[in-house]
């Protein structure tokens, strides 16, 4: 539906006209009762027609079932008093969601929230398009993350994957998040000026095991990168002795350097020296 604003009459103006027909009334019933009561009726007639509103506030005007057109322009009014008028708050609110227990991409139960601040920009969408605008909001806020959660993994555990993740995803998937509630909202006539996931983790039932899990590749990573600096210090330290000449070493002797290289280089703890007090070879 359409939002028409109109602009109605001042009410302080029509308070002169009301107090007018007050004093008019006053004055006439000493000359005419007929005219005095006649004055007093449209003044109390007038009456109802009088309304404020507030900053960031609209008014819808109603006549018998019919819309008529928002104001929005905050002060004292006045406009036809068989007019229904329905207040709508157009202050920005913070919904903050329930954290909800659902499965990502991968089927691993998560638990995820997130923050959504929004607004009313239409009104009349707001009161008549939906049953209860606020109650809408929550229930698209929830559906929007269910749809969010299951649309991604959680986390990857392979360095060399690029997809999008919860965890990694960053602004990018709250910008999807925005998006996907702007879209879903805009039959209320809601405006979604942000909206940011505020938790997010494993469920309880696996998150002992997630973790174990992302130690473990943790340890294996930074394995494989020892393992690749020490077989490059080695092949470096084989090809400096060779080519300075400082020791010509037979293909056993190479093989026992290269493993007593690997062990110390690779090895989580501090290597033990031993010196050897014979010759190279005994």
């Amino acid at each position: 539906m359409e939002e028409k604003i109109i602009r109605p009459l001042s009410g302080a103006i029509m308070a002169l006209v009301v107090l007018l027909l007050v004093g008019a009334f006053l004055v006439f019933m000493r000359t005419n009762e007929v005219l005095g009561i006649g004055a007093l009726i449209l003044a109390v007639l007038l009456s109802p027609g009088f309304f404020i509103v507030n900053p960031n506030e609209a008014k819808l005007l109603v006549l018998f079932g019919n819309y008529v057109g928002t104001v929005k322009e905050s002060g004292f009014k006045w406009s036809n008093p068989l007019y229904t008028k329905i207040k709508i708050s157009l202050r920005a609110r913070s919904l903050e969601g329930d954290k909800i227990k659902v499965n990502d991409h991968l089927g691993n139960p998560i638990v995820i929230g997130a923050v959504v601040v929004w607004q009313v920009a239409n009104a009349v969408q707001a009161k008549f398009e939906v049953e209860n605008y606020e109650q809408y909001v929550k229930l698209q806020s929830d559906t929007a993350l269910r749809h969010l959660a299951g649309s991604y993994a959680y986390d990857h555990f392979d360095e060399d994957q690029q997809d999008i993740t919860l965890r990694s995803g960053g602004d990018l998937i709250n910008e999807k998040l925005e998006a996907e509630l702007r879209e879903r909202l805009a039959r209320a006539g809601v405006r979604v000026l942000e909206a940011r996931i505020t938790h997010l983790a494993y469920a309880e039932e696996i998150a002992h095991a997630m973790l174990q899990r992302q130690q473990a590749t943790a340890m294996v990573a930074a394995r494989t990168k020892i393992v690749e600096g020490a077989v490059g210090m080695v092949d470096l330290a084989l090809k400096r002795l060779t080519e300075d000449q400082i020791v010509m070493l037979d293909e056993e002797k190479k093989a026992a350097m290269v493993s007593n290289l690997l062990v110390v280089l690779c090895s989580d703890k501090s290597a033990n020296p031993v010196i050897n007090a014979g010759t190279l070879y005994h």
